[in-house]
C-alpha cells in the first residue's frame, strides 16, 4: 500500500515537472509580446535598493502563473479522466474533499488575485510604480484566510492542534484566529522573500518538501501528492530561473504559493 503512494507522489512529480517545462517556453513567449515586465518600484526612500535593481526591470513576470496552473490543469485532467476512464486515472486522481479541497481552490484563488495586482505593475496602476499596497495586500490575506478557517473550523469540524512530542491540544474557536494568523504569516512571508533570481522558489521548495514528507508520514496521501505536483512545479521554475532569471514568479506566484503552504500546514 506504501509503495503504491509512494509511487503516486513520485509519478505525478515527474508529470508535473515535465508539464511546466513543456509549457513555460510559450508561456514566456506570451508575457514578452503583451510586454507583462517587471516595473522597479521608486519611491525615493530606497536609492541604493532601485540602483541595484535597476538592471533587473523589463524581465517578465507573473511566472508564477506556470506553478499554480501545472498544478490546477494536472488537477482537473486528473479528475475528469477518473470520471470517465476509472481505473488507473482514479489511482492517480489526488482531488479529496477532506484534504485537497481548500489547498488547491486557495492556491487559484490567490493566484488569480495577485495575477491582479502584477497586472496593476505592469500597467503602472497604483503607488510607487504600481500594484497594491501592502496594507491592501494583507487585507486580501485576511479575507482568503478568514474563507479557509470557516471552511476548516465549521465544514471539516477541526480544533485542535498537534503539538510534536505532546500530542492533540484542543483549541475550540481559537482555532479560527490561529488559522488566520499562520495564513497571513505565511502569505505576507512569500511576498517579501520574492525580488531576487528564483529565491522565493528555492525557500519554497524546502517548505513543500518539508509538509509533504509530514503529510505522507500522517497518512494524509492525496495531501501528499498535490505536494508531490506543486514540488514538481517549481522544480520546472527553478530550472528557468537559473541566473539570470528569465521570468519573476510575481505576487501570482508568492501569494500563492506562500497562503497554500499555510494551508497544507494547518
Amino acid at each position: 500500500m506504501l509503495i503504491l503512494e509512494v509511487v503516486r507522489v513520485l509519478t505525478l512529480s515527474i508529470v508535473s515537472f515535465t508539464v511546466a517545462c513543456v509549457a513555460t517556453p510559450a508561456f514566456t513567449k506570451l508575457l514578452i509580446r503583451f510586454k507583462a515586465a517587471k516595473q522597479i518600484r521608486r519611491s525615493g526612500a530606497t536609492p541604493i535598493f532601485s540602483e541595484l535593481h535597476s538592471g533587473k526591470e523589463g524581465t517578465p513576470t507573473m511566472g508564477g502563473v506556470i506553478v499554480w496552473g501545472t498544478v490546477l490543469s494536472i488537477a482537473l485532467a486528473l479528475f475528469l479522466l477518473s470520471k470517465i476512464f476509472d481505473g488507473v486515472f482514479s489511482y492517480f486522481d489526488f482531488i479529496n474533499r477532506a484534504e485537497t479541497y481548500l489547498p488547491l481552490a486557495t492556491m487559484v484563488i490567490a493566484g488569480i488575485l495577485g495575477l491582479l495586482d502584477d497586472a496593476l505593475g505592469v500597467m503602472r496602476i497604483g503607488p510607487h510604480g504600481g500594484g497594491l499596497k501592502v496594507s491592501q495586500k494583507l487585507i486580501l490575506y485576511f479575507f482568503v484566510a478568514l474563507l479557509g478557517a470557516l471552511w476548516f473550523y465549521y465544514r471539516l469540524e477541526w480544533d485542535t492542534i498537534s503539538i510534536p512530542f505532546i500530542g492533540n491540544l484542543f483549541i475550540g474557536w481559537w482555532y479560527i484566529p490561529l488559522f488566520i494568523f499562520i495564513i497571513v504569516a505565511t502569505a505576507h512571508s512569500a511576498n517579501i522573500t520574492d525580488g531576487l533570481d528564483g529565491l522565493a522558489g528555492g525557500v519554497m521548495l524546502f517548505g513543500f518538501i518539508a509538509l509533504t514528507v509530514v503529510a505522507f508520514v500522517l497518512g494524509r496521501f492525496h495531501l501528499a501528492t498535490f505536494g508531490g505536483v506543486v514540488i514538481g512545479a517549481l522544480l520546472s521554475f527553478l530550472w528557468f530561473n537559473i541566473y539570470p532569471a528569465r521570468f519573476f514568479m510575481g505576487d501570482t506566484g508568492a501569494m500563492s504559493l506562500g497562503i497554500t503552504m499555510g494551508v497544507i500546514a494547518m
